[in-house]
């Protein structure tokens, strides 16, 4: 299985204060290969107590109902130590159900717990084979329920959905609200399928594009420094030191 990450130029979107970057993540299907239950929620939360912080950066992971996508991404970011929600744009938080066309929908005010017990009551043995059951025993590990992007007003430096419809959902309800601290937030998408496997792979995806905006955030702290540095060490009037940037910082 391989895995493939490509900008998408010519889809970028702008609004005010917001710096938007569309990424598309595609894993091509193995033919030979079959899909097992048991390879989901590998990345179960631990017992160990939080991580200390390694970046200031605010994080928000967005997929569409807060359960897969997003929440793989939460738990593997909360363990490297990062400020991290997640969140879901839908009206509703919908699971798989016996039929396509007979889906578990619960609402965003339900807890993760409620949803494990009502579908082990429904079918245990399904929902653990087709491992919602592992799924949401590792969400309420997290957090106590799924939260809805659209009813949260907390600011973030950086957010990262898990499709492009959610992308667009995201950039709506951004554009509705009133800015009050005027701080530049970066909208990113990296394209997920809702499936475990994936969810899994995408999490470290979303893990590495986190880490090089952190390293990066920290090299322009450094160049910022030494411009300081040098700009009280000499005698600006004299020399007239202009400042400079080597790269983009994002």
């Amino acid at each position: 299985m391989s895995l493939v990450m490509s900008p998408v130029t010519g889809n970028k979107r702008t609004l005010a204060d917001v710096t938007v970057q569309n990424t598309i993540l595609t894993i091509p299907e193995s033919p030979d290969k079959q899909r097992s239950p048991k390879r989901v929620c590998r990345l179960s939360p631990s017992n160990v107590s939080t991580p200390k912080l390694v970046s200031p950066l605010k994080i928000a992971v967005v997929c569409s109902s807060n359960q897969n996508r997003s929440m793989e991404a939460h738990n593997l970011l909360k363990k490297r130590g990062y400020d991290i929600a997640s969140f879901g744009t839908g009206s509703c938080v919908k699971l798989p159900g016996p039929s396509v066309d007979k889906p578990n929908i619960y609402s965003f005010d339900t807890p993760y717990e409620d949803q494990f017990k009502d579908l082990k009551r429904k079918d245990q043995s399904f929902y653990t084979q087709n491992g919602l059951l592992n799924m949401l025993d590792r969400n309420k590990r997290i957090k106590h329920k799924p939260e809805r992007f659209q009813q949260n007003k907390d600011e973030f430096d950086i957010i990262i959905t898990c499709q492009e419809r959610v992308f667009d959902q995201v950039l709506e309800d951004m554009g509705t609200r009133s800015g009050t601290s005027c701080k530049m937030t970066h909208v990113l998408n990296v394209e997920i399928r809702d499936n475990h496997e994936d969810a899994t792979l995408g999490a470290f995806v979303i893990h590495e594009l986190v880490r090089e905006v952190r390293r990066r955030q920290k090299l322009l702290q450094t160049v910022f420094l030494l411009w300081q540095f040098l700009f009280i060490y000499f005698d600006y009037n004299k020399h007239q030191i202009c400042p400079f940037f080597l790269f983009n910082p994002y």
